[in-house]
Parts: structure tokens; sequence; C-alpha cells
């Protein structure tokens, strides 16, 4: 099976340097809903999950910006959150991840979260949110929550998303 024609992506303007700001949960960093608001791919629905996102492998692969896109699009994203860390330590991260039908290059849905509290600088990316989408994936793909619902629940708050839909977050 084909991965089928690759997509083209163009760098995204980021917002105005100095114009986001983190938000905090226990210590966990949140992204600027203002600035980060989350936008879903309209190629991901509820109806065709099977196709899409709970396909045994490569959805994401296929869909994913390259770095030459990406690259820039992060540096200028550190400008708008006035992230001042390691560059390494911070992830340019999906606000609605495309394991949850997130759109894969919508400025809305990209932010530089930095690293979780606790974290050694210089150590690479580390943080939380990563097993909270997969989890989130895994119950959208047996059935026990809506991609909506999943997708509600991660832009709302992600340290609070399984909590808030029933599923258990350890």
């Amino acid at each position: 099976m084909g991965a089928g024609p690759q997509k083209t992506y163009t760098v995204q303007k980021q917002p105005a340097a100095g114009s986001c700001r983190y938000r905090y949960e226990k210590g966990e960093p949140l992204e600027d809903t203002a600035c980060t608001p989350g936008a879903t791919s309209p190629a991901v629905t509820q109806a065709n999950l099977a196709s899409t996102i709970c396909r045994k492998s490569g959805y994401t692969k296929g869909i994913r910006p390259p770095e030459s896109v990406t690259g820039p699009e992060k540096r200028a994203n550190t400008a708008s959150y006035g992230y001042t860390g390691h560059l390494g330590d911070a992830e340019y991260d999906h606000l609605i991840s495309l394991e949850l039908g997130g759109d894969p290059n919508d400025a809305r849905n990209l932010w530089v979260e930095p690293p979780d509290p606790g974290h050694e600088p210089g150590s690479g990316v580390n943080n939380k949110k990563d097993p909270v989408e997969s989890k989130l994936h895994t119950a959208v793909c047996s059935g026990k929550v809506t991609l909506r619902a999943a997708q509600q629940a991660i832009v709302t708050d992600w340290t609070t998303a399984l909590s808030k839909l029933g599923l258990n977050p350890s």
C-alpha cells in the first residue's frame, strides 16, 4: 500500500514576537489559547478513523511537515512565546496531536512547548503531554471516546483531559 502523494507544506506565519504567554497547571506548561487555540485536519473524521489515525502504521509519518518547514516555524514561535531556554529542550508541538486528527501545519495548532518541571537543561525534549495523547488515541480508536471529545479535552487542558473523559490517567 503506497503512502500516496506527499503534501507540500510552506512555512506558516507565527504570532507576533512576545504576543503569546504560557499558562501553567501544576507546574506543567500549557499554550496560550489566543495564540494556539488548536486546529483539526479536515481529512480526519469520526467516520474515517480506520483509514486515517487508527490504521496500523504510517499515518503521521505521511502527513508530518519536513524539518525545512517546522525548523523556521519553531524558531519564529520561540519569539512569539518568548521562550529563551535551550531550543533542543523544547518541542514544537501540535496542540491537537496528529494521532488525534490535529492539523499538521496550521499555526493555530503548533506551539513551542517548554520542558516539564525538573527537566535538566540540555537533556533533550521531555514532556508529559505525549503519553496523554497516546492514551487518548487508544481510547478514540477503541471507541471509548469520540474523536471530537478527545480533541476538545486536549485543547481545554491536556493535564486534565484523561480524567475529564473518565479515562485512567495513570
